[in-house]
């Protein structure tokens, strides 16, 4: 959807802010083009132009693009090459994944200054139940606005919240309000909304079973409200058609889960040239440790399993893992423990991707740590604690490990999964 017919989409009253939000206590936040933004943020002279965030060597890819950008056909996903074709003059840029995490933390306080019923989904979208906040903030729609008013006023970044009785409708709502709107999707008009959009705004179409559904005559989400199940089982399967049957009369049981648990966190680099030299291999390890560390202090929590992975010139893929004897979620010791199952590997040949992560998560703050004999009081994560601090106000590459100075990048960065 274009920018203005998302905006003429907002401005009809039926769906605008003054719309009747009776039956919808499930918000979905979502920030507008975030990564660029925020570099937008520090760099206010970058506003207006079209900027492209992600891998800037000739295997990179997007990993988000500014509206202006998007002007031009940039996606995310899109690879490089296709993206500089498509729109020469705009500013390219490397992720700084420290500063958008440090501006990820912000936006989830002021949702969770809202309500304790928050579900982050990514870094910069996330889940609210507000049905318990109507008698302290107001209508749904009201708190909508206040949390748009202060992601604005205090973080300097705009985000568009569609407000409905369900989540998959909430998420529809704020797909369709973007860019900076506020979308409410009434419980009386679900289907009026719902059934003119195509099958792919349903949740689990993607190109192909979307060309599938189209196949068998099914353009619209009323197209296959009203058809029979037995023919979407004949194109989909048994369990998908019963999801996208249910979808399709904007039926959505799941609720806000506020804790969510992550498996594991972890980084990884495909390099622009395969990569032979092994202290350009350990200087990456200790990058991708060291982000890995970051994102781990980030969501509060420490592992107590190591596993790296790299993948050869000829695509073949090997991985190892190391369960250690405390949770951590410092650089340092993750670097250790990655560069010793990195040694124990055999090696033939060049490197096409490296990645570390980190596995058995619990809660970092309660988190027993072992003490090492003889060591320091205070250490590694102290020292790391303080740099996420200076990185959080002014950007990831202001401190890192003297050995990650200077020298050839042939890397580009992790492509992350959301724009």
């Amino acid at each position: 959807m274009g920018r203005s017919q998302a905006v003429g989409r907002e401005r009809d009253p039926r769906f605008g802010a003054d719309a009747d939000d009776t039956g919808c206590p499930i918000l979905h936040v979502d920030m507008d083009a975030f990564y660029p933004s925020v570099e937008i943020r520090r760099r206010p002279a970058l506003r207006g132009q079209p900027v492209i965030v992600g891998g800037l060597g000739n295997r990179g890819v997007v990993s988000s693009a500014s509206y202006e950008a998007r002007e031009f056909g940039v996606r995310s996903a899109m690879p490089m090459a296709r993206a500089r074709a498509l729109c020469p003059h705009a500013v390219f840029l490397s992720p700084d994944f420290e500063a958008y995490t440090a501006a990820s933390r912000a936006v989830m306080q002021i949702l969770r200054d809202t309500t304790p019923l928050v579900e982050p989904l990514s870094l910069d979208e996330a889940f609210l139940d507000v049905g318990g906040a109507r008698r302290l903030l107001g209508r749904p729609a009201e708190i909508a606005a206040k949390i748009r008013a202060r992601v604005a006023g205090e973080l300097g970044l705009t985000c568009t919240v569609g407000v409905a009785p369900t989540k998959f409708l909430a998420k529809l709502g704020s797909t369709r309000g973007k860019p900076d709107g506020l979308m409410v999707i009434p419980s009386a008009l679900v289907l009026e909304f719902l059934h003119p959009l195509p099958v792919a705004a349903l949740w689990g179409v993607g190109e192909r079973s979307a060309e599938t559904l189209q196949r068998l005559g099914l353009r619209t989400v009323g197209d296959l409200a009203h058809a029979p199940v037995s023919l979407l089982r004949s194109g989909v399967g048994e369990a998908a058609a019963a999801h996208l049957h249910e979808l399709s009369w904007g039926r959505d049981p799941r609720g806000v889960q506020p804790e969510h648990v992550d498996k594991s966190i972890g980084a990884e680099v495909t390099f622009d040239t395969d990569l032979v030299d092994p202290d350009g291999i350990r200087r990456t390890l200790l990058e991708l440790s060291g982000k890995v560390a970051s994102r781990l202090r980030a969501a509060g929590h420490a592992g107590r399993t190591v596993s790296i992975k790299i993948r050869r010139a000829d695509f073949q893929t090997l991985s190892r893992s190391r369960t250690i004897t405390s949770p951590t979620d410092v650089a340092r010791e993750i670097f250790d423990t990655a560069w010793a199952l990195y040694a124990a590997m055999p090696h033939t040949g060049p490197l096409r991707l490296i990645g570390v992560r980190v596995e058995g998560l619990v809660d970092g703050a309660s988190a027993a740590r072992q003490p090492e004999l003889g060591a320091p009081e205070h250490g590694w994560r102290e020292a790391e604690t303080a740099i996420d601090a200076v990185a959080a106000r002014f950007g990831g590459a202001v401190i890192r490990p003297a050995s990650l100075l200077g020298g050839p990048d042939q890397r580009r960065p992790e492509n992350p999964s959301r724009p």
